[in-house]
């Protein structure tokens, strides 16, 4: 029990330390019209049945092409989980962006961001950023800017929640205990699943397209 007791302690002080080191790099889209950065990298999150983009992920979405057109950056980073074939967060992600009017080749898609702690070192190691403004909602922004620090990139972050969602408390937990976990995966800096040739972000993103 008091070993227990320690461990809990333990993750919330560490998910704290997380938020506290980051916490000033964090901003409104309305405070974010002089952030410069190679990329906006977008991190994806659960999509439709019908293949397009959930609340949450179309929040992201909109903050980082709202960020796009402001001139933050002229590149996104469509960052998520496409392992399966019929599953499929990055498409959804480009499709959505290039309706709202940015040109396919400034839209690079990371089809192995199955974790924030993945995408950031792939955004590192596959894609060559050096400096990243990362979009998500805020609780998950502090890791996001956190993991993308610990694997060398200059980074600050926009928050992209404009509601509170209904299940806010367990996301919030998760959070705490995701965290945690990050703070060691950041430290030991395991591999992710799958690596590759360079692809680097300055480049066009149709070289990210998948053709299936």
């Amino acid at each position: 029990m008091l070993l227990g007791l320690i461990s809990s302690l333990c993750v919330v002080a560490l998910s704290e330390g997380i938020q506290a080191s980051t916490e000033d790099s964090v901003y409104a889209i309305d405070e974010a019209n002089e952030l410069k950065a190679d990329c906006i990298l977008v991190l994806g999150c659960g999509i439709r049945q019908d293949g397009t983009p959930g609340t949450m992920l179309t929040e992201r979405l909109d903050t980082g092409i709202a960020a796009y057109f402001m001139g933050v950056s002229d590149r996104l980073l469509m960052s998520g989980d496409h392992g399966r074939e019929n599953y499929d967060e990055v498409n959804a992600m480009k499709n959505y962006a290039m309706s709202k009017g940015v040109p396919s080749e400034h839209i690079f898609m990371d089809h192995a961001g199955f974790s924030t702690y993945e995408s950031m070192y792939r955004a590192k190691d596959i894609f060559k950023c050096e400096k990243v403004v990362v979009v998500t909602q805020e609780y998950h922004l502090y890791r996001g800017i956190y993991n993308a620090r610990a694997m060398g990139m200059e980074a600050t972050g926009i928050k992209a929640q404009r509601i509170i969602y209904r299940d806010q408390w367990f996301y919030d937990l998760r959070e705490t205990v995701a965290r945690a976990k990050d703070f060691v995966f950041c430290t030991v800096k395991p591999k992710p699943t799958y690596l590759g040739e360079p692809i680097p972000i300055l480049g066009d993103g149709n070289a990210t397209n998948d053709y299936t």
